[in-house]
């Protein structure tokens, strides 16, 4: 170990009961999403740790927001004042706990288990606590980290990592992105995109007893899935050139009628349906040609029988990639393998990730963090704390690297 990482380990180590108060306490923050609740008050305790680190927080509140979330924002930190940038990135919402217990956090066997300690509490304590050791021990050079943490990951990230795009808070010149996200303390440098639509059906109610003067929407429904159910299929079989943790997902996922339903009685000919199709679409397809040949392979089911269909896309987010070899994915290696003292493993993510908003930039992004994803949305979701420790101090030579 050189002695820049052994100083930077030994801050964080002096800190260790710090680290895991503040995540305790962010734990207990309710900030479920949906529905998108509590998540100023999580903000706060947000900017209150920030203050204490000399991280210089400000929370960016966003006005108009679509949805129905409580009180939407931003909070966006700073740690040195050179001209080179590299961005951490975290989200501070977490998914609806299977109870509420989850909301106090318990520690046991070096773990710190709670909703949201995984996914991605845990990882944004890390990040917070390495960028303050990188700036207090003077490791950034002439550059300096920016901490953006968002409020609506859970649920498509437009209102939150959609807001520092649209608003230009995000410079297209930066070196890297990282986020915490659970990647078990491998480097996600790939992730997919996704397509979501909702197809809805319209027929004709009847009495069961004059069926023959109905419509039947769910009879339509069943016709127009089917070719869906092949495209589906044959997706599964087209694999991503990335590595992924799982060789037998490595086809784009296509799931239909995750959500489905209608008529209005058991004795009534059904005069609506709907159903939706999901998919996680690997980098190499091509996003906006497979939702044109999907929407037409419903369209023309539709038409074979005469049926009443509507299409709406719920979901079009790109995917994002970074190639091993490029230099920034180099160093960040380079530096995981340091601290684990094992060589570091990259793979894509299976599902979608924030990084897409910096890759559209042209920033090399990835996903790295202490919690794993197996726990993660899980009744007993856990970040092992010297884990957290270590991701730590990934972060803040990583951000050494690149910047000085």
């Amino acid at each position: 170990m050189t002695n820049r990482a052994a100083q930077v380990e030994a801050w964080l180590d002096e800190r260790a009961e710090e680290m895991a108060q503040l995540l305790e306490r962010l734990v207990a923050v309710d900030s479920e999403n949906p529905p998108g609740r509590a998540l100023r008050r999580c903000a706060q305790v947000l900017r209150e740790a920030m203050d204490r680190l000399g991280l210089s927080p400000e929370i960016i509140d966003i006005v108009d927001a679509p949805g129905e979330l409580d009180d939407p924002c931003v909070v966006r930190g700073t740690a040195g004042d050179g001209d080179k940038l590299v961005y951490f990135h975290g989200h501070f919402d977490v998914v609806p706990a299977q109870n509420r217990g989850q909301f106090t956090a318990v520690r046991r066997d070096g773990k710190i288990i709670g909703r949201g300690a995984a996914d991605m509490k845990g990882g944004i304590v890390s990040m917070l606590y390495g960028a303050a050791a990188a700036h207090q021990l003077g490791l950034l050079g002439d550059g300096r980290i920016v901490v953006h943490l968002v409020c609506d990951e859970e649920t498509g990230s437009v209102v939150g990592a959609g807001h520092l795009r649209a608003a230009q808070l995000i410079d297209p010149a930066a070196l890297a992105m990282v986020t915490a996200e659970p990647s078990g303390g491998g480097i996600w440098n790939a992730a997919r995109g996704a397509v979501s639509v909702r197809v809805d059906i319209r027929g004709r109610e009847a009495h069961v007893g004059q069926a023959n003067l109905g419509a039947n929407a769910f009879q339509h429904m069943l016709h127009i899935a089917r070719p869906v159910e092949r495209y589906a299929a044959e997706m599964a079989e087209r694999h991503t050139g990335f590595p992924m943790a799982a060789d037998d997902a490595r086809g784009t996922m296509v799931v239909v009628g995750g959500l489905s339903g209608g008529g209005s009685n058991f004795n009534v000919v059904p005069g609506s349906a709907f159903f939706t199709v999901d998919g996680r679409y690997n980098p190499e397809e091509d996003l906006e040609g497979e939702l044109k040949r999907l929407t037409g392979l419903i369209e023309d089911a539709a038409r074979e029988i005469g049926a009443d269909v509507s299409v709406q896309t719920t979901q079009l987010q790109p995917s994002a990639g970074t190639e091993q070899d490029h230099p920034a994915a180099v160093a960040l290696a380079r530096v995981v393998g340091d601290v684990h003292g094992a060589p570091a493993r990259f793979e894509m993510c299976a599902g979608i990730l924030e990084i897409r908003w910096y890759a559209q930039l042209g920033i090399p992004s990835f996903g790295y963090g202490a919690g794993r994803l197996d726990v993660s949305h899980g009744p007993d979701e856990y970040v092992d704390e010297a884990a957290m420790r270590r991701c730590a101090a990934v972060y803040a030579l990583y951000a050494s690297d690149m910047l000085s």
